[in-house]
C-alpha cells in the first residue's frame, strides 16, 4: 500500500506542479471549450485522454515501446499547439465531442511517453511495478480532475459573472494557450545529429 500511495502522490504532482505546465495547457485547451454544465462530458474527454498516457506509459515502462525523450518533449507542446488551434478555427459545433476525444486519446499516448521518462527509473527497482504504475496513473487522473474542474468554475464566473462572450473567451485561451506552447515547442526541437 505504501508503493501505491508514493505513486500516487507522484503521479498527482506530475500535474499538479509548477513544472507540468505543459500539461496543465494541454487540459486547459482541451477543456476550455466546455462549460460547467458540460462536466460529465469534460471529465469523459480527461478520461480519453487518461486511456492514451496510460496505454503508452505502461508500454514504455515495460520497455515495449521507447521514443527518444527529446522528440517526447518536443511533441508534447506540438500536441498543445494543435489542440488550441483546433479550438480558433473551429466555428460551428465546438463541442463536438468525437473529435476532441480523438484528439484527447491520442494526444495522451504522445503525452504518456513524457510521463514514462519520468518514472521509468523509479519504477525500475520496485517489485510491485503494476501497482506503482496503477497508482501513478490514479494519481495523475485524480490531478486531472482537480485541474478540470478549476478550468470549469473560472469558465463559468467569466461567463456568467463578467459576462464574456464564449466564443471571444475560447479564442483568447486557446491563443494563449497556442503562443505559450509554441514557445515551447520552439524551445524543445531536438537536432538532428
Amino acid at each position: 500500500m505504501n508503493s501505491f500511495l508514493f505513486y500516487f502522490v507522484e503521479g498527482w504532482k506530475h500535474i499538479i506542479s509548477r513544472d507540468a505546465l505543459d500539461h496543465q495547457l494541454f487540459i486547459l485547451a482541451l477543456a476550455i471549450i466546455y462549460t460547467l454544465k458540460d462536466w460529465r462530458r469534460v471529465l469523459i474527454l480527461v478520461t480519453a485522454f487518461t486511456i492514451g498516457h496510460s496505454l503508452t506509459l505502461a508500454l514504455s515502462v515495460f520497455d515495449i515501446v521507447r521514443v527518444p525523450s527529446d522528440w517526447v518533449e518536443f511533441l508534447i507542446p506540438v500536441t498543445i499547439v494543435l489542440t488550441a488551434s483546433w479550438n480558433m478555427i473551429r466555428r460551428q459545433q465546438l463541442k463536438k465531442v468525437n473529435t476532441n476525444y480523438f484528439l484527447a486519446l491520442f494526444f495522451g499516448l504522445i503525452h504518456g511517453l513524457g510521463f514514462a521518462n519520468s518514472i521509468r527509473m523509479m519504477l525500475a527497482s520496485d517489485q510491485s511495478m503494476g501497482m506503482g504504475l496503477f497508482g501513478f496513473n490514479l494519481g495523475l487522473e485524480a490531478g486531472q480532475v482537480v485541474v478540470v474542474l478549476l478550468i470549469l468554475l473560472i469558465t463559468q464566473l467569466l461567463l456568467n459573472g463578467i459576462r464574456i462572450p464564449q466564443r471571444t473567451y475560447i479564442f483568447v485561451v486557446s491563443a494563449i494557450v497556442l503562443i505559450l506552447s509554441a514557445k515551447m515547442a520552439v524551445e524543445r526541437i531536438p537536432s538532428l545529429s
